[in-house]
């Protein structure tokens, strides 16, 4: 039996990815600002241990760990799930969303993220599955601070997975398109209090589409729990895994443009060397 700590796990990819792990017959410390919420979506289940935890909170991270380790002995699985969304253009995302929403996505990601090492250091084993956004791989008008958090998971992934593999832990970012769940509600998705109207043509359509585009997304977030399972199965596990078919032809589609801005730009590129 494994043990999974899930953070966000009282609604969304959480909660489902929780379902998934107790049916397999694994542990879960499911956590949230609210553990309630958590009993009241997944039940009383002998291998479920729900914990409190604001992921902004330091302290609650180291308690929330603890409690785990006490309960169940170990740790073999981090899902960093807990996050929001904030829509508007950069220059309408005022200082404080901005410094709300690092603290959520990225500087909670990393207070679990030092909680939980140190076990799966000590057991040589483990798995720290981040989960990141299609929007960490490009950004895109309306999303650029929101995205920008995401990046910042993807940089951390990838040192983490240098890092860790020496010691048998391994690392997997997730990056997920467009799933129906409800990400795009309010309780998930933040709109910048400033509206400017030289943004309309742009991050005002955005708006629009997000609006449009709620409960119609093209991902299914049971497949996306399945697929975490899956992924959690492997022995070589990806460092990278894009989930959804928007997200797979947005990634290709960049590809293509950044090798074919490396081609025209090539000579300017390579002449900032000292010459050999």
């Amino acid at each position: 039996m494994r043990t999974w700590l899930i953070t966000g796990a009282s609604r969304g990819f959480g909660t489902l990815v929780a379902q998934q792990a107790l049916a397999a017959g694994d542990a879960v410390i499911a956590t949230a600002r609210k553990p309630e919420d958590i009993e009241a979506r997944l039940g009383q289940h002998p291998n479920l241990l729900a914990v409190r935890l604001d992921v902004t909170r330091e302290a609650q991270a180291l308690e929330a760990v603890a409690a785990g380790i006490r309960r169940f002995g170990r740790i073999d699985i981090l899902v960093n799930n807990a996050g929001f969304g904030v829509l508007g253009a950069v220059e309408e995302t005022s200082a404080a969303e901005t410094e709300r929403l690092y603290a959520t996505n990225v500087f909670g990601l990393l207070n679990v993220t030092r909680a939980v090492l140190p076990h799966m250091r000590r057991q040589r084993s483990g798995h720290v599955i981040n989960i990141s956004s299609l929007g960490g791989y490009q950004a895109y008008m309306g999303w650029g601070v929101y995205g920008s958090t995401k990046f910042a998971v993807e940089g951390i992934s990838e040192a983490m997975h240098q890092e860790l593999a020496p010691l048998g832990v391994k690392v997997t970012v997730v990056e997920p398109g467009f799933f129906r769940t409800d990400f795009l509600d309010e309780q998930s998705l933040v709109k910048t209090a400033l509206e400017l109207d030289d943004y309309a043509e742009t991050v005002g359509r955005m708006r629009h589409f997000a609006a449009e585009a709620n409960h119609a997304q093209p991902g299914d977030p049971q497949q996306f729990a399945r697929a975490m399972l899956a992924l959690a199965d492997m022995a070589q596990p990806p460092q990278r895994l894009a989930l959804g078919s928007d997200a797979v032809a947005r990634i290709e589609a960049k590809h293509a443009l950044v090798e074919g801005e490396l081609k025209v730009w090539r000579e300017l590129s390579m002449s900032t060397d000292f010459p050999q």
